[in-house]
């Protein structure tokens, strides 16, 4: 069976666009909502919520690709690149590579794409890796690139990518399709991004790092249709079940009827969008909290809440345990007993469990 690149007619798609009509109403109807709520957040606030999203786009790109991230690290990496102060000077060498990647991503996010542009986002992902043999170019090497199972003993062949000899030509054909769509307004904003990242991940035109480019231009081309940063928590939605997204991109590694793919990706994108909206809403209630109780806690409670509301709209993973709140507050046992009382009398915190059992959460509806 032929791969798709090798289809006479490649890389025309063929699709049902009427399908997603309802889906592209609604992603400019959250688009106008998200937009909306930044402008009412104060400057300090909406900085906070830039912050939030590029970091959190920054781990989970990584993440699905089996690179971990340290959060800490990849925070200050994101506010260094956006001429912010932080106290870090040793930055995580990968962490401020993806950091650097992203925000450029929001910043110039209205610059047309060229070969020049993707070049620069592999240098900043791989700057400084010797494992790689072409970083800022395209690959060159003679060998097929191949996605195959993880499976030692019966490795599986999912995908190969068209061979190296004809990357620039490909790229150049892409390239031109990519400016070409986004200067006629051809495309719905759901279907450019979706096609875009598809063809992009058939060509593979890197020798590592296609995925995290690929998810990079969704943004890009979402931000680009939209008229300014589109903060779509793209990477974050996928890594929640990556599972799914490789199997629906190996849908199509030897078809191109992609109806399929666009409205999944389209359903992905809407869901990303909608966390990015729960994520602001989380952030004026942060606000609003600490505007209620702020004079009614001491440092080490104040210390612990902070910590719990960087965990994001889904929480303090599993409820906070009183090991957790002795280790973020440096603090005993019994002082930490102390202060959740106080937290529980004032309807801050509520428990739920019993003895080593117990896990302590933020009454967010008291607000």
């Amino acid at each position: 069976m032929k791969w798709v690149w090798q289809l006479s007619n490649w890389p025309e798609y063929e699709y049902q666009s009427e399908e997603i009509h309802l889906q592209e109403q609604q992603f400019l109807h959250q688009s106008g909502i998200l937009k909306g709520s930044l402008k009412h957040l104060q400057k300090d606030e909406n900085q906070s919520i830039q912050i939030e999203i590029l970091s959190e786009e920054a781990i989970n790109t990584s993440k699905i690709e089996g690179e971990i991230l340290q959060r800490d690290s990849v925070l200050s990496s994101i506010r260094k690149h956006l001429g912010l102060s932080t106290a870090v000077k040793n930055f995580e060498p990968k962490a401020f590579g993806v950091s650097e990647m992203m925000v450029d991503v929001y910043r110039d996010f209205n610059a047309p794409l060229d070969h020049q542009v993707m070049y620069e986002w592999h240098t900043k992902l791989f700057n400084g890796r010797r494992d790689i043999g072409s970083i800022g170019k395209y690959r060159t090497h003679p060998e097929p690139m191949q996605i195959v199972s993880a499976n030692l003993n019966a490795p599986v062949l999912y995908y190969e990518a068209p061979p190296s000899n004809r990357i620039r030509s490909e790229m150049n054909r892409f390239i031109k399709w990519y400016q070409n769509q986004f200067n006629n307004n051809q495309l719905s904003a759901l279907l450019f991004a979706s096609l875009t990242h598809l063809y992009f991940e058939q060509i593979h035109p890197f020798e590592d790092g296609n995925g995290r480019i690929g998810r990079a231009l969704v943004e890009k081309a979402l931000s680009m249709r939209l008229g300014y940063p589109s903060l779509a928590s793209i990477s974050k939605t996928i890594e929640s079940n990556r599972k799914k997204y490789y199997t629906e991109l190996q849908k199509y590694n030897h078809t191109l009827n992609v109806s399929g793919w666009i409205e999944y990706f389209s359903s992905t994108i809407l869901t990303a969008q909608r966390y990015s909206i729960s994520l602001v809403e989380f952030v004026i209630l942060k606000t609003k909290f600490f505007l209620k109780h702020s004079d009614k806690l001491n440092e080490r409670q104040k210390k612990v809440i902070h910590r719990i509301f960087e965990a994001g709209p889904e929480g303090f993973e599993g409820g906070l345990s009183a090991s957790n709140y002795q280790a973020i507050a440096k603090t005993s046992p019994a002082t930490a007993t102390r202060d959740f009382a106080e937290l529980i009398n004032l309807d801050i915190l509520e428990k739920r469990g019993q003895l080593k059992g117990s896990r302590y959460y933020i009454m967010l509806d008291s607000i």
